[in-house]
């Protein structure tokens, strides 16, 4: 699942948006007859968020977009005290419940059941207490754990065991359950503001939070949106070199998000952890997959399988993808020291390789 150091690094992102209007400033725009292409942007969630779309004058969005994403966070953000999340968090007894304050919660809980099925257990947001104590959560730092203290906090796993939800409201059946949404609220997060801008007829656009992509319409160039998708380099070796690229994807009415234990782990005693934790185990995985770039209609579900096809690995991974419609996935993966890539078949109709 993703953690604190997911936020604190997705300055830098797994995903690199390769788009021509990152040259501009906020007061630039792009006028186009009686219409005018907008640039916002900001702050949430701990990430910074880029929002680009075509518009009539005058339809600035910067406030409303922000305003959004605010009350988003107070649902759903466990870094804020009182949000609807860490009041859940914080409840002990069996059988607490909340009643939903506004209309995010229950689609991520949704979602959340769809994506933990389709991956048998590979994503569960009741992992909180065993991302904390790896130093992956909000409060602990890492530190040596007993096998018997993983064993114990098993316990307190299991997406289709303690909760119980519906579209109004979410309760435990067992104490001191506590989720954690980090692998799928950003993603969320992108649809939302998408969902606003079509609700203003707004048909090209970009929103981009933390590296989660959506883009329907066109570019700049009058074509689709071009993303950018990095070569898994260490974060200490990438601040040796420049930047460097995968592929670049072209985008339209589809959404790009990428997972990756690359640059986000720790190393104790000489041992490599990453920052992805396997349900099932309670330990960071170990395997050769190094990221994992989901193409789907919507972000949150692209969110959400990115996540399980890094506990899953390489081969899973693309078995579970396969099953699905109108979504695909990007694997880059290390055989022997070699970094090496494979795709499901309908990502070569998107992708265009960087050798």
């Amino acid at each position: 699942m993703k953690s604190k150091y997911y936020y604190r690094n997705t300055i830098y992102g797994i995903v690199l948006i390769v788009l021509m209007f990152l040259v501009y400033k906020y007061r630039n725009t792009e006028t186009t007859n009686d219409h005018q292409i907008y640039l916002v942007y900001g702050q949430t969630q701990g990430t910074t968020y880029t929002v680009k779309y075509l518009t009539q004058k005058g339809n600035n969005y910067q406030i409303a977009i922000d305003s959004l994403l605010m009350a988003f966070s107070q649902s759903l953000s466990t870094y804020i005290p009182d949000s609807e999340i860490s009041i859940f968090n914080k409840m002990e007894d069996s059988n607490s419940s909340i009643i939903f304050k506004n209309d995010f919660f229950y689609p991520v809980l949704k979602s959340s059941k769809e994506v933990f099925e389709l991956s048998e257990g590979a994503f569960d947001p009741t992992l909180s207490p065993i991302i904390r104590v790896w130093g992956f959560g909000e409060i602990e730092e890492p530190q040596k754990i007993p096998s018997d203290k993983i064993d114990s906090l098993l316990e307190f796993v299991g997406f289709d065991k303690y909760l119980v939800f519906d579209e109004k409201t979410l309760k435990k059946t067992k104490k001191n359950i506590q989720i954690n949404f980090n692998a799928i609220a950003q993603g969320y997060a992108v649809d939302v503001i998408a969902l606003f801008l079509e609700k203003k007829n707004i048909k090209n656009y970009m929103i981009e939070i933390g590296g989660e992509v959506r883009a329907n319409g066109k570019g700049t160039d009058g074509k689709g949106w071009k993303i950018g998708i990095d070569k898994p380099i260490e974060e200490g070796k990438k601040q040796q070199q420049e930047r460097q690229l995968q592929a670049i994807v072209t985008l339209n009415n589809k959404s790009l998000v990428t997972s990756g234990n690359y640059r986000k782990f720790y190393i104790r005693e000489g041992k490599k952890y990453p920052h992805t934790i396997n349900p099932k185990t309670g330990y960071p995985v170990s395997h050769s997959l190094l990221s994992a770039t989901v193409l789907a209609s919507d972000a949150i579900t692209a969110d959400a399988l990115g996540t399980s096809c890094m506990v899953l690995g390489k081969e899973k991974a693309l078995k579970m993808i396969e099953k699905l419609e109108n979504t695909e996935v990007f694997l880059i993966y290390d055989e022997n020291g070699i970094t090496k890539t494979t795709m499901s078949k309908g990502f070569k109709n998107w992708i265009e390789e960087i050798k």
